[in-house]
């Protein structure tokens, strides 16, 4: 986080970096890591921490703008309140399944490596804006650092001050290019599918099983794929590949025909969805 927050500092002050979207990534960035680094160090009530995320995505939201009108044409919505309040929940939502998917050793500094690396190939390839690109490159180079230390088994661990760090800027960053470059948001879905669709799966067969959904637990596909497999690295592995050779192309695609990127969404993501159900998503784990 620290680097990744010097690294603005020289983007902005070398005029690649727009200001205001600087500011939201440094002060919703760095009031979720603090959330996260109080809670690490003593445990911070729920409703503290979801206040903060919820501030920091309406900040994002006021300064950026929400979801596009574009965007919200294809799912049949319209209007600026619509975009606004799908983007706050689309933020909200990324800060904390980020922290919900980071489990198991490398998965969650591996995951944003990949869809901070691939957006900025993405948004660069679009035409989108350079300073974006830039502030992807960075963030993935920083994450690699720390993954570099972070890869199974692990010797020291994100915690909530860098997975809802990570989740909030990843979300942030793939809300401006939707709104400076041809890439829409339907690209970041497809990035983020892995992540995206075991948390939604698991919470949603939780509410619906009656569990209490907003407890800890240890019921994502993930976590019952690697207690299967008794070890971390091969389901850390199986997600790099799954985002490298499934996600990626079909986010590529998404991203070369912007008319047909919510086809390339339901194309990429209904069988993880389909593949996080077998691996019991939301239920004890697998025998």
């Amino acid at each position: 986080m620290i680097a990744f927050m010097g690294a603005l500092v020289f983007l902005v002050s070398a005029g690649f970096l727009q200001l205001n979207l600087a500011f939201v990534l440094a002060a919703g960035g760095g009031a979720v890591a603090l959330a996260g680094y109080l809670d690490d160090r003593k445990t911070l009530p729920a409703s503290v921490r979801i206040c903060v995320h919820i501030a920091a995505a309406t900040l994002a939201v006021m300064v950026l703008g929400g979801i596009t009108e574009q965007t919200l044409r294809n799912i049949g919505l319209h209007g600026i309140w619509a975009g606004s309040l799908l983007g706050l929940m689309a933020l909200t939502w990324s800060t904390n399944l980020f922290n919900f998917m980071d489990g198991i050793d490398g998965i969650a500094g591996s995951e944003a490596v990949f869809v901070a690396g691939a957006g900025a190939l993405l948004n660069w390839r679009s035409g989108g804006d350079g300073g974006l690109t830039a502030a992807m490159v960075v963030l993935a180079a920083a994450t690699l650092g720390f993954l570099i230390w972070n890869w199974p088994p692990a010797r020291i661990f994100m915690g909530d001050v860098g997975s809802g760090f990570l989740g909030f800027t990843l979300a942030v960053l793939g809300l401006a290019a939707s709104r400076h470059s041809v890439a829409r948001i339907e690209v970041w879905l497809i990035l983020s599918g892995v992540f995206m669709v075991d948390a939604t799966v698991t919470l949603l067969t939780r509410i619906v099983r009656g569990d209490r959904w907003f407890e800890a637990h240890r019921q994502h596909a993930y976590q019952n794929l690697a207690r299967r497999w008794k070890a971390h690295l091969p389901v850390t592995v199986l997600v790099i590949a799954i985002n490298l050779l499934w996600l990626f192309p079909w986010a590529w695609i998404a991203a070369l025909y912007p008319a047909r990127a919510m086809l390339c969404v339901i194309a990429a993501l209904v069988p993880l969805i389909a593949i996080a159900s077998l691996l019991g998503a939301g239920r004890q784990s697998l025998p």
